[in-house]
């Protein structure tokens, strides 16, 4: 049953729309202002508002605005005792779907619920072929044993509202693989909202999660809607959950056992529906022993663990992937000479897909013959901007990069991996003079994620750093 809110400062006006719509078995809620009327939205899940121009506290236009900035997509319908046209024209270009004339009439009301609701319809529709045609262009490409098997598992599993833990090197397609499961669910014609727990500040993480309401701290200007409820009714992906603070994790557990939230400065509970699929490219159990992550929350999300495997142990998908991407760009009719092939399956694509996908693109705007062989794949793959200069030591060449860490290659993958870190660090702290903020924007991490690292690998600058 759809929600109607009606938003007027005259209680006859209310009384009689109400009466009409609820006739018609629409639901209905009523705000004598536009504040209470913002308000129910946050609590409500209102499908259609009827907002007066001329209102106390806050103008009719103004709050077409702002609902239009905070819940994009909301129809809103116009409707005034006083109307000229250039109030309709602002209206109109402000987002409302319609315009009404006080007295209102019965059957125009009634026909632009219909109109509105008509083309909710449309829009559905229209997103949901938008879904398919997403499936057929992102889905997991792969003939080799391995993704066969991730394939069988994604489609095992998403017809359940299991969860599920997506593991696997950084540019495998984790991603990919949430939206596969996702639209192949009962949940598909529901919102996938995505959290990226390793780009959101860790004093952020729980507002981004929860929400929180007007006042809750000192930037909570006005309540906002959290990820979760953003889901409700279709799939969040947590990805990088590794990275996620304790604090974080327990509330995260707690909602998963009570399918409830509390927005932070709030004492309401707001039922959720979420279906979690999460992902990481770290080793869990090891982040469980050493106390950096919840077993308890571990065992929930690791209900079905499909993991990824990266593209130098399934070498024979390499090409079908390039062919994919290069389809996508118009350049299906590229032939890969012999070397070109050879040259595929020995590169050791650090960046999996991610990379590769790359690589087309360079193929796409930088190659303009029939066929490519392994030199000129080996040259497009190497290019970076400025390197050249650099690496012949021109007016722009920087300083030398440390020698890389020690006995690396004797290592374990996960220590090998933080040594890589500190040294990767240390070289673009001292490359950026030593600033937080530059070297955080240099590498596209937020300042105080840095700041984390840098404290985590105890790296102190050299020359001045400025303050967070």
């Amino acid at each position: 049953m759809a929600a109607i809110l009606i938003i007027d400062d005259e209680p006859g006006i209310r009384s009689t729309l109400a009466s009409i719509l609820e006739d018609e078995k629409y639901r209905v809620f009523t705000a004598e202002d536009a504040p209470t009327g913002l308000e129910l939205l946050n609590t409500e899940p209102i499908d259609l508002v009827f907002l007066d121009v001329l209102l106390p506290k806050m103008g009719g236009l103004e709050a077409l605005e702002r609902i239009h900035s905070d819940w994009p997509g909301m129809e809103i319908v116009m409707i005034s005792g006083h109307a000229n046209i250039d109030m309709a024209v602002r209206a109109v270009k402000g987002g409302a779907f319609d315009f009404l004339e006080k007295p209102l009439s019965l059957e125009k009301v009634l026909t632009v619920c219909r109109n509105v609701f008509a083309m909710r319809k449309l829009r559905e529709e229209n997103r949901n072929l938008k879904k398919r045609a997403f499936r057929l262009r992102d889905e997991i490409v792969g003939t080799s044993a391995a993704m066969c098997g991730v394939r069988d598992m994604i489609e095992q599993a998403a017809s359940s509202d299991t969860r599920i833990m997506i593991t696997g090197e950084n540019g495998v397609g984790k991603e990919v693989a949430a939206h596969s499961i996702h639209l192949g669910s009962t949940r598909a014609n529901g919102p996938f909202v995505e959290v990226n727990c390793a780009a959101i500040p860790e004093t952020l993480i729980e507002s981004e999660l929860f929400g929180h309401e007007k006042g809750a701290f000192t930037d909570a200007i006005s309540s906002r809607k959290g990820r979760f409820e953003m889901a409700n009714g279709g799939t969040l992906f947590l990805d990088e959950i590794g990275d996620m603070s304790l604090s974080a994790q327990a509330k995260v557990l707690r909602v998963i056992q009570e399918q409830k939230i509390q927005r932070l400065g709030g004492e309401k509970t707001i039922e959720t529906d979420v279906r979690i699929v999460a992902a990481t490219n770290q080793d869990l159990e090891k982040a469980c022993a050493e106390g950096r992550f919840r077993r308890d929350l571990y065992f929930r999300l690791n209900v079905i663990p499909i993991h990824i495997p990266p593209l130098r142990e399934r070498t024979e998908d390499i090409p079908l992937l390039l062919c994919h991407f290069l389809k996508g760009m118009d350049r299906e009719q590229l032939v890969l000479e012999d070397d070109a092939l050879r040259f595929l399956a020995a590169y050791e694509w650090p960046g999996n897909v991610r990379e590769v996908k790359n690589l087309a693109e360079r193929i796409a705007v930088m190659h303009r013959g029939t066929s490519i062989d392994g030199h000129a794949l080996t040259e497009l793959l190497s290019k970076k901007p400025g390197s050249s200069r650099q690496e012949h030591g021109g007016p722009d060449s920087r300083k030398a990069s440390p020698p890389p860490p020690e006995g690396i290659m004797e290592r374990n993958f996960n220590d090998a991996k933080e040594s890589f870190e500190k040294y990767y660090l240390e070289f673009q702290f001292s490359k950026n003079d030593g600033i937080i903020s530059k070297t955080a924007q240099a590498i596209g991490v937020y300042p105080s994620n840095l700041h984390a690292k840098l404290k985590k690998y105890n790296i102190t600058a050299q020359e001045k750093r400025d303050e967070l």
